[in-house]
């Protein structure tokens, strides 16, 4: 995809909620470095949950914001890592930083990774938000295989994610060749939906 950005310069935001695990900010960091790397004018920012976002190196014209983080309990629930703060406070608190970050950068771009209404439904403010206006394009980010498609049908009912990814998303990426695998299969996406999709291969 070219990106054509102003005289400022392409800016792009890449959203990692990042609960646990490495793989959503090493994917998004990977994809700030080559993009920038592939548009000089490109600056990119990183909005993840990770804790250890910081012992990373960021190349030139990457930077990164740290969400406030969140673990996951034995019994599937969440809490604040930090803060002592209930689960709602603290996706508050998350999803404000978000709308801030966008609101004060004004990316070209908003690359999601993986989770179209952000933990917890935390990104739906700012997806809202983006509606109808014209400078930044969202882009909803999946990786080649997610689950067994009765298992991620059934979790993206229940996080109302269908929906978000019909509504709010310019365009889907799927990090894979689409000979590999389609990892939306037995969702029920519309025609629209799934014309918006583009397999990027490995």
């Amino acid at each position: 995809m070219a990106l054509d950005g102003s005289a400022r310069g392409t800016r792009i935001i890449f959203y990692s909620h990042d609960t646990f695990g490495l793989g959503h900010l090493r994917r998004s960091r990977a994809l700030a470095t080559a993009m920038t790397r592939a548009d000089p004018t490109a600056s990119a920012l990183i909005l993840t949950g990770s804790p250890v976002a910081g012992r990373f190196a960021f190349p030139e014209r990457v930077a990164h914001v740290r969400l406030p983080g969140v673990t996951k309990l034995s019994d599937g629930s969440y809490v604040s890592l930090k803060l002592g703060t209930d689960i709602d406070e603290i996706t508050a608190l998350r999803g404000s930083l978000i709308q801030t970050s966008i609101e004060s950068f004004e990316p070209d771009l908003l690359i999601v990774d993986k989770e179209p209404t952000g933990f917890r439904g935390e990104l739906l403010p700012s997806l809202e938000m983006l509606v109808g206006q014209s400078r930044t394009k969202c882009i909803l980010g999946l990786r080649d295989v997610l689950d067994e498609a009765d298992v991620l049908a059934a979790e993206w009912e229940r996080k109302g994610a269908t929906e978000a990814a019909q509504s709010y998303y310019d365009e889907i990426w799927v990090y894979g060749p689409k000979s590999f695998y389609d990892p939306v299969q037995g969702l029920n996406l519309s025609s629209d939906t799934r014309d918006r999709m583009h397999w990027t291969g490995f």
